[in-house]
């Protein structure tokens, strides 16, 4: 998934998370725009995966 993708469906891609990862919290996944990495690496510690998991985690949602 690209930026541009990303930054139109976060919203229902942020609830689908929070449904399957219960302790990320909102702040977790803000989206701020051209912070993609930072967004990521956040993810990449709350959830113990590797950049390339989480970004496949996401693709599939």
């Amino acid at each position: 998934m690209n930026n541009l993708q990303l930054k139109g469906a976060w919203n229902e891609i942020k609830g689908k998370l929070k449904q399957k990862y219960a302790d990320l919290t909102d702040d977790d996944l803000t989206y701020t725009e051209g912070k993609e990495d930072e967004l990521l690496g956040k993810l990449q510690q709350k959830l113990g995966k590797s950049k390339e998991e989480v970004k496949k985690l996401i693709d599939e949602l």
